[in-house]
């Protein structure tokens, strides 16, 4: 894996911060300094400051988020963050985010590339959330909320909307904008008092209370890398299903 990869799963800085450790000078890989194109075998040594480090197991975490949580490795006003509830010797950090009084279902790994795909656009991953709001939507607006609302930077995709009850509606997203579900809920003249996120990617939170976290299970990890997988391009070549 790249140097600075490796170096955030050693749990040493993030990935950013390994780049500068890097360009300082500060990380040799088998005696040698370390580029930021490095990259690093099994059997490499790689010290920081002339301390060894070893990249940490590869973990996958589901937490129940409760409110007042900021979805950060650390906050600088002092507030309780996601990584401050999960006990593991692995340093782990979350895929995407969710507002500090959001609650709900938060993957956390130290998997890099897999986390990156996970967030990314491209493979528009499932997520549901369970929103109470002001007022009473009608069929109008969750048909608006159904077909796209124009928010500032665009309209949105098309969605699955469910009533659950008269102040309570289910939203399932492929698409994650900042502020996403508020801002449509918003637009359609029904501010949020309560978001929940019920799943992500296919992870429910059965049997999790708010604030208690479950590492994955590999049946569950592999579903996930199935998810992103890239699609192989029509004239690639590749070995046929047997």
């Amino acid at each position: 894996m790249r140097l600075n990869a490796y170096l955030a799963r050693a749990g040493v800085a993030s990935r950013r911060k390994a780049d500068e450790l890097i360009k300082a000078g500060r990380v040799t890989v088998n005696g040698a300094p370390g580029q930021l194109n490095t990259f690093v075998e099994r059997r490499d040594r790689v010290e920081v400051d002339g301390k060894p480090v070893t990249a940490q197991e590869v973990a996958y975490v589901l937490l129940h988020k409760p409110a007042g949580t900021v979805t950060t490795a650390s906050d600088p006003q002092g507030r309780p963050t996601v990584v401050d509830l999960v006990d593991l010797p692995e340093r782990v950090v979350p895929v995407g985010r969710l507002d500090v009084e959001t609650t709900g279902a938060l993957l956390l790994t130290n998997d890099g590339p897999l986390a990156h795909r996970l967030a990314h656009p491209r493979y528009g991953v499932e997520k549901v959330y369970v929103v109470d709001v002001e007022g009473r939507p009608d069929e109008r607006d969750l048909r608006a909320l159904a077909e796209g609302v124009e928010l500032e930077d665009g309209m949105t995709a098309p969605a699955a909307v469910r009533c659950l009850a008269p102040s309570r509606v289910e939203l399932t997203l492929h698409e994650g904008r900042n502020r996403q579900v508020r801002r449509m809920l918003e637009a359609v003249g029904h501010p949020v008092r309560h978001l929940h996120r019920s799943t992500y990617a296919g992870l429910t939170l059965e049997g999790l209370e708010p604030g208690r976290w479950r590492e994955l299970e590999p049946s569950e990890t592999e579903r996930l890398r199935r998810l992103v997988q890239p699609a192989q391009q029509p004239g690639s070549t590749g070995s046929a299903p047997g």
